[in-house]
C-alpha cells in the first residue's frame, strides 16, 4: 500500500511540475501582470494544475494496474 501511495504522489508531483514548467509563462502573459499579481490569474492556473495532476495520476495508476 505504501508503494502505491508513494508512486501516486510522485506521479502527481511530476505532472504538476511539468504543467507549471510548460504553461507558467503563457498563463502569466494571458492574464496580464496586474491580474496575476492580484491573485486571480494564479488561482485559475493552480486550479488547472491540480485538475491536470489529478487526472494524470488517475490515468497512469489505472494503466499501471
Amino acid at each position: 500500500m505504501a508503494k502505491v501511495l508513494t508512486l501516486a504522489l510522485l506521479i502527481f508531483t511530476v505532472a504538476i511540475f511539468l504543467f507549471w514548467k510548460a504553461l507558467h509563462v503563457y498563463y502569466k502573459n494571458e492574464f496580464g501582470k496586474k491580474t496575476w499579481k492580484l491573485g486571480r490569474g494564479r488561482v485559475y492556473f493552480w486550479q488547472s494544475a491540480l485538475f491536470v495532476g489529478t487526472a494524470t495520476t488517475f490515468l497512469t495508476m489505472y494503466i499501471l494496474k
